[in-house]
């Protein structure tokens, strides 16, 4: 059972100035990356919140990657964004006309603060995190993976639903938001094999060099789902066991 702060949180929506401009004050301060869909389009593109202004009524998004989005942004058609902080996905849809700006030398989009904000907090899934010693090996491959070979790496942490990966080196170029890689596989004591992710964050972490990805399950038979949550479920209560061990 689940307590009542892992419970599934039904959605909300924010309309006040002052809690749409700290929910996304908080995109912009953990450099939390969005996901922005068009919505006659299936391709979908990567930007950053990179100025909230509640006094000016003032919202800047990051130049979109792959640029070929600023072309629909251009025409004026209405997108949807959508972000994840801790767990609680943020979203809103931009109806009007954003403004193509320089900014620092930066290309951004100006626009004013959206009027409602959909807030959900998703605490259903326990995401337990690997200890160091104990990484498990990850391969990423699929008809979708640009450039040549596999993409080996590292799971750091592991929920239900999906997890985070790490790769060495900027490995950015070869991976795209929002697509579906149909080969994900992981070894012992994990054990998944030609399971389909879907790619939702992605960010290349210079100081280290290395890129960081989040994935989540997608279309999971029964053998991969149990799996799965045997893992996690292990995984957490060696955590509440080291949690003990401490006091």
């Amino acid at each position: 059972m689940f307590n009542e702060a892992e419970a599934p949180q039904p959605p909300k929506v924010l309309t006040t100035p002052l809690e749409i401009a700290a929910n996304l004050r908080s995109l912009l301060e953990s450099h939390d990356p969005l996901i922005i869909t068009f919505h006659e389009r299936s391709q979908r593109f990567q930007s950053y919140v990179v100025e909230v202004d509640r006094e000016g009524n003032r919202l800047a998004l990051d130049e979109m990657i792959p640029r070929d989005g600023e072309r629909y942004l251009q025409n004026g058609e209405p997108f949807r964004v959508e972000g994840f902080h801790d767990g609680v996905r943020i979203a809103w849809e931009c109806n009007t006309p954003l403004s193509i700006v320089e900014a620092d030398g930066h290309r951004c989009y100006r626009g004013t603060l959206p009027t409602e904000v959909a807030y959900h907090q998703r605490r259903n899934a326990f995401r337990a995190a690997l200890k160091l010693t104990q990484l498990v090996d990850v391969a990423l491959d699929g008809d979708k993976l640009k450039g040549n070979g596999t993409l080996r790496g590292k799971l750091l942490d592991i929920s239900a639903t999906g997890c985070k990966l790490r790769f060495e080196g900027n490995v950015e170029e070869r991976l795209q938001l929002g697509q579906v890689y149909e080969k994900f596989a992981t070894g012992a004591p994990l054990g998944l094999s030609q399971v389909e992710v879907e790619l939702r964050h992605l960010h290349f972490e210079e100081r280290i060099n290395a890129t960081f990805a989040g994935v989540r399950f997608h279309n999971l038979n029964g053998q991969m789902q149990r799996k799965v949550e045997t893992f996690v479920y292990q995984l957490q209560r060696e955590a509440r066991r080291f949690d003990k061990d401490d006091y």
